[in-house]
C-alpha cells in the first residue's frame, strides 16, 4: 500500500473533508494522527468499517487554535507513532454566521478566521519541516480555497487567510524543495459538508449553477487529490496550488 510505514496527520480531520483525507490515507497503509475539537465522526465511521484501521488511528480532541494543544499533539503522536512524513493542514473555516461585507465587518472576527485558517497551517508546518527536511522526506499538503482567487463577495477575512496559505505554500515550498520535501495547496470550492448542508437551498442553487460540472463535490474528491500530491507519485510537483471546484475557477 502507497502509505504503508508512513506517519500522517491531518488537522481539523474529525468530519468532512479532514475525515475523508484520513479515512483514505488509513486505507492506503498510513498510520494516521488526527487533531479535532470535535473527532466523534471519523471514530463512528472507522468503527462502522471495521478492520484494522482504526488500530493505525490517533483521534485527540483538542482545538487546533490553542498552540499548548497543538504541541501537546505532536509529541503524542510522535512517542506514539513516530516522526511525521505526511502533514495535511486541512483546519480552517469562514466566519460563518458572522460573515458580512467588509466595510460592516469586525477586527476580532478577522482575527479568528486568520488564526485557524492561516495561522495554523504555519504553527503545523513550523513543526514537522525540520524533521522532515533533516530525514530527507517530508509532504506537506495545505488546505486554501477557490474563495481566495475568486474574491466571494462577504469572505474578505476568509479570502485573505486563504491566499494567505498560498502565498505561504509557494515560499515554504522554495525553501524545502532541495532537502527533499514537497508543499502543495488543495483549493475546493463547493464540497458537501455539515457546514454545507446548512446553506439555504436558493444559496446552494445558485452555487450548483456557476459550478460548470452541474454538481456539488463531495469530501472525498478533495481526499483522493491529498492522497495524490502526499505520495511518492508527486515527488516532482511542489509549490502548486490544484482546484477542486468543478471548474468554477479556472488558473
Amino acid at each position: 500500500m502507497k502509505f504503508d510505514d508512513r506517519v500522517a496527520v491531518v488537522t481539523g480531520g474529525g468530519q468532512g473533508i479532514g475525515a475523508a483525507a484520513a479515512l483514505n490515507l488509513l486505507a492506503n497503509g498510513a498510520r494516521v494522527a488526527v487533531l479535532d475539537l470535535d473527532g466523534a465522526p471519523l471514530m463512528q465511521q472507522l468503527a462502522a468499517a471495521g478492520g484494522e484501521a482504526a488500530a493505525r488511528c490517533i483521534c485527540v480532541y483538542g482545538d487546533c487554535t490553542d498552540a499548548p494543544t497543538m504541541s501537546a499533539f505532536f509529541d503524542r503522536v510522535e512517542a506514539e507513532l513516530g516522526p511525521v512524513d505526511v502533514l495535511f493542514n486541512n483546519v480552517g473555516q469562514s466566519a460563518r454566521e458572522r460573515a458580512s461585507p467588509f466595510l460592516e465587518s469586525e477586527e476580532a472576527t478577522w482575527r479568528f478566521v486568520l488564526e485557524v485558517s492561516l495561522l495554523t497551517t504555519m504553527r503545523a508546518s513550523r513543526r514537522v519541516a525540520g524533521g522532515m527536511r533533516d530525514r530527507g522526506y517530508g509532504r506537506i499538503v495545505n488546505m486554501s480555497s477557490d474563495a481566495a482567487l475568486a474574491g466571494d463577495a462577504g469572505l474578505v477575512d476568509y479570502a485573505t487567510a486563504k491566499m494567505g496559505v498560498i502565498g505561504f505554500t509557494r515560499a515554504l515550498a522554495r525553501e524545502l524543495a532541495p532537502h527533499g520535501v514537497t508543499v502543495n495547496a488543495v483549493c475546493p470550492g463547493a464540497i458537501r459538508t455539515r457546514a454545507h448542508d446548512k446553506l439555504e437551498p436558493e444559496v446552494l442553487a445558485r452555487i450548483v449553477a456557476g459550478t460548470p460540472a452541474g454538481f456539488v463535490g463531495a469530501p472525498e474528491d478533495v481526499a483522493a487529490a491529498v492522497s495524490f500530491l502526499a505520495g511518492e507519485d508527486a515527488r516532482f510537483i511542489t509549490g502548486q496550488t490544484l482546484l477542486i471546484d468543478g471548474g468554477r475557477w479556472m488558473l
